[in-house]
């Protein structure tokens, strides 16, 4: 440690030195300034075609570095009325590096990115720059797209409830600004789409990710999963929560490190007793195999009782439980626990109990990532995951130097005995911070804490509060632009991700937007100049009460999150304070325990109320962090090696999907399926040099009859002279190829091109939605082999390719089967109304904890049915987001109907894209 620590203070950093590497450039840019001040808005624009051309004419990105940061500088001058810093423009080239810009908050980061992002939207294949929440993506893009659109490039915003129109629409712009999820999901949709030209996104070159931490790390336990609704078992889940009360301490084991609970024999005991009372016990024990849902609905209430806490975990709203985001402590409407605990908690409350869904597409974060050919990212801590960055990413990380040096003062942990003692310190020193006219930035770890405090701080004649948590997030952003008025007193549970900077004396942007709304001309200017002088005189004063004080009421799990909410404190130079109180009683400190603290302060002799400070204090604290954030990358590696073996065979199943949905014709596909079906039935049937009375005729002529619809007198066969397996393959293939020919013969080669290829995208959805469900299964049985001394994952990647060859064996046969009975035809019309497609719901779930992190999204259908189901688009821009559903209708209306003509079932398409497609 000494000799490294020695080598930074001779060589510098790693950072230093990419820092120096990009110094030079940053003098070229600032030499370039004094020439495109001189030009004309329209020269200035007229720079992006010019930049373009030499794309074209063999340079690289790296050579226009200068000229395009140059460019956007000047812009951004004009447009915002904000010039670059050369920190920020080192920033830029770190982003375009593909590595990560760690910057402090409030050294504009949002600004950073538009270097990087008009760079590389200069080649034409789309930049997306990634957002934590709906909020940033449109903040975000209105604000830096005022600079694109004066330089001629355009952009568009991915969020929540967007129509396919409208989402392929913002892919199609040079810049896409969106939420992690939504682009996720989007990826996942397209590949559950039926045509090229229902897709939204058009590839994956360059992204870069704002508050990349949060998103590539934290959200990263969790794969992104789209599902449609299963079979209603809600009764079930009432029944077996009415038997949570008689489970009582000894019955059951809980690891709040792993976020388990499971049931000791005792309690498995009296459980079984009462299920047989009940009579849903079938057998004689709970573990029988025809148990195996009351186990999994057991499991989940038990952990819905005695691991998930209400207003910490989850809250209830309008008759729902909706989840709190541990990190951001935000409510997620919309987003939902997996297997059952959802369901287990919506009995736990006695609200209305939503069925449970099975998975049709899923992806973790670290693969959806990784699919970009270049990826970036920036955020104000990313040091300490720098590791982690490095082994699943291939991302570097760089320091970037702060514009102004950092006047914040951060004070050493102070640890109490018990939880009460700690928040009465932090009361006193509020009341203090507010006497003197300091604004306070309080974090909390919980809902529940922040209104504790708050409540605290009331009996003790503490003024006005604002408290921010997910009860009040849709108040966020203005919550939090008011937390550095003099006095002001805030309380926010977990600071992670806000978006908006705590500018001392308020945000001029938000007031603006608050109190001059709907005021024209000098109206509007009086209010501004207004706001700006009360917003002077308010940062005089907080700035000599001593800046932002910022108090942390207990350390978080990561450090980085406690980072986050201390560089809240102290931006662009501003002074700054910040302190943690902790307490043995804390969750960081009882589940990962500091070895010999206790001791440690008995041995001090603390009287109540007292605390020890002390920089080995904060080191031990440290030391516990690394432990968990150590132990935390250890499960994500894991869970990533087993889904790397998954993202394998989604690869080559979307690969597959989208070679045939470009191919106009997949006859040939499909004949080769038809005649490995054959190979495969004759080579079961018989046997290597088996003689004829060996063959097995019977299971021959049934499974040629059940797989292929041709009738063969195979017994027949088996009694000539010279036959041999060779030839009865030959023999029915042919009979194959002639019984379709003739349906070629009878609907037209037309009609029968698309069917196959609708056949064939639709039996590849449904296997691969199979195959992900027992993926799923093998996941969580797997591990159980270690106990005969075999590695899980060798055993996980060795069945996992089995299976997905079984898929591809499938595939053939069930292709071969539907396209060898197929008839085409239409229903009479019936007065019931149209059906109405399954919707999808979208979650992002822990596969640890099994807690959802995602938005849901019910925008999305999935095609039902048999082959009708399926688009045929040929080009025609009105069959792209055509409705799939067949109406019913004669066939006789049917009968010489034009190709372009209006269909005679009254869907208003063209005949050729409804019931002429068949």
């Amino acid at each position: 440690m000494a000799l490294a620590a020695l080598a930074r203070r001779i060589f510098g950093s790693p950072s230093d030195r990419h820092v120096k590497r990009f110094q030079g450039k940053v003098d070229e840019i600032n030499a370039l300034e004094p020439q495109y001040e001189k030009l004309s808005d329209e020269e200035l624009r007229g720079k992006t075609a010019e930049l373009k051309q030499q794309l074209a004419n063999g340079a690289t990105l790296d050579d226009l570095i200068v000229p395009a940061f140059a460019t956007v500088r000047e812009a951004s001058k004009r447009v915002l009325g904000m010039r670059h810093f050369d920190v920020q423009l080192i920033g830029g080239m770190v982003l375009n590096n593909r590595s990560i810009a760690e910057m402090r908050t409030g050294e504009g980061k949002t600004l950073v990115a538009t270097l990087a992002v008009y760079l590389n939207a200069l080649t034409g294949d789309g930049v997306h720059v990634v957002t934590v929440n709906d909020y940033l993506a449109r903040r975000d893009a209105g604000w830096m797209g005022q600079i694109y659109n004066f330089l001629g490039m355009s952009y568009g915003i991915i969020v929540h409830g967007l129509s396919d129109a409208e989402r392929k629409a913002a892919y199609a712009a040079d810049i896409t600004y969106g939420t992690n999820n939504e682009f996720g999901f989007d990826y996942l949709r397209d590949n559950m789409k039926y045509s090229r030209a229902q897709m939204a996104q058009r590839g994956h070159a360059y992204a870069i990710v704002d508050e990349v931490d949060s998103i590539l790390v934290d959200e990263a336990r969790t794969p992104l999963i789209i599902s449609g609704p299963s079979e209603d078992r809600s009764e079930l889940y009432v029944k077996i929560d009415t038997l949570m009360p008689i489970i009582e301490e000894g019955d059951f084991e809980v690891d709040e490190k792993h976020r388990s609970a499971t049931f000791t024999d005792q309690g498995i005991e009296k459980l079984e007793e009462r299920l047989r009372e009940e009579g849903l016990l079938k057998g004689e024990s709970l573990y029988d195999l025809e148990n195996v849902a009351l186990v999994h609905h057991a499991n989940s209430a038990l952990r819905a009782h005695k691991l998930f806490r209400k207003d910490k975990d989850y809250i209830v709203r309008n008759d729902e439980v909706v989840i709190i985001d541990e990190f951001s402590g935000r409510m997620m409407p919309g987003r939902r626990y997996s297997e059952g605990l959802h369901q287990a908690l919506e009995a736990k409350e006695h609200v209305k109990i939503q069925p449970e869904n099975q998975t049709l597409a899923s992806i973790t974060f670290q693969n959806y990532f990784r699919l970009y050919k270049k990826l970036a990212g920036m955020t104000g801590t990313a040091a300490t995951e720098a590791e982690e960055f490095a082994d699943i990413y291939k991302l570097d990380v760089v320091t970037i130097p702060t514009n102004l040096p950092i006047q914040r003062i951060d004070d050493e942990d102070a640890i109490y005995r018990t939880a009460a003692e700690k928040f009465d310190a932090i009361a006193d020193m509020i009341k203090a911070c507010q006497e003197r006219g300091q604004p306070v930035l309080v974090g909390t770890t919980s809902i529940e804490k922040s209104e504790m405090l708050a409540e605290l701080l009331r009996q003790k004649n503490v003024g006005q509060m604002n408290v921010l948590n997910a009860r009040h997030h849709e108040q966020e952003a203005f919550i939090v632009a008011d937390a550095g008025l003099p006095g002001a007193i805030t309380i926010a549970t977990n600071m992670a991700g806000r978006g908006t900077d705590i500018q001392l004396g308020g945000n001029l942007e938000m007031r603006i937007q608050k109190e001059a709304e709907g005021l024209e001309g000098e109206a509007r200017d009086a209010k501004i100049a207004e706001i700006k002088e009360q917003i002077a005189a308010d940062k005089a004063k907080a700035l000599a009460a001593g800046g932002l004080m910022v108090i942390g009421t207990e350390r978080h799990e990561s450090r980085r999150i406690d980072n986050q909410l201390r560089g809240r404190s102290g931006r662009q130079g501003d002074p700054g304070h910040s302190a943690f109180f902790l307490s043995l009683q804390d969750d960081l400190m009882r589940i990962f325990p500091v070895d010999s603290m206790d001791s440690m302060l008995g041995k001090l002799g603390l009287e109540q109320g007292e605390s020890i400070t002390h920089p080995w204090v904060t080191k031990a604290i440290e030391r516990a962090q690394t432990k968990v954030e150590a132990r935390n990358f250890d499960i994500r590696k894991n869970i990533l090696k087993y889904d790397d073996v998954m993202n394998d065979q989604r690869k080559v199943i979307f690969e597959q999907r989208l070679e045939m949905m470009d191919a106009e014709d997949v006859s040939d596909t499909v004949r080769d399926m038809r005649h490995d079906v054959v190979d495969a039935l004759v080579a079961k049937a018989i046997p290597p040099r088996a003689y004829p009375e060996q063959w097995d005729t019977e299971f021959l002529a049934s499974e040629a009859k059940a797989k292929l619809n041709i009738d063969i007198p195979a017994k027949q066969w088996a009694e000539e002279e010279g036959i041999d397996a060779e030839i009865v393959t030959e023999r029915m293939i042919a009979a194959t190829d002639e019984k379709f020919d003739a349906k070629i013969e009878k609907y037209s080669p037309e009609v029968m091109r698309q069917v196959e290829k609708s056949v064939l995208l639709q039996s590849i959805d449904q296997l691969w939605r199979e195959h992900l469900v027992t993926l799923d299964h093998l996941s969580k049985v797997v591990g159980w082999r270690g106990i005969a001394q075999r590695d899980p994952l060798n055993e996980y990647k060795q069945e996992a390719y089995e299976l997905f060859q079984s898929l591809l064996t499938n595939l053939r046969e069930v292709v071969t089967r539907q396209l060898m009975h197929i008839e085409l035809r239409v229903q009479q019309p019936e007065p019931a109304p149209q059906p109405n497609p399954a919707q999808l719901q979208e979650t992002h779930i822990d596969p640890t904890t099994g807690q959802n992190d995602a938005q849901s999204d019910v925008s999305g259908t999935v095609p039902t049915g048999n082959f009708a189901a399926g688009p045929f688009a040929d080009g025609d821009d009105d069959a792209a987001d055509a409705d799939t559903t067949l109406r019913p209708i004669d066939p006789k209306l049917l009968e010489g109907v034009s190709r372009n003509a209006p269909c005679p079932c009254g869907s208003g398409k063209k005949f050729k894209h409804c019931h002429g497609a068949f």
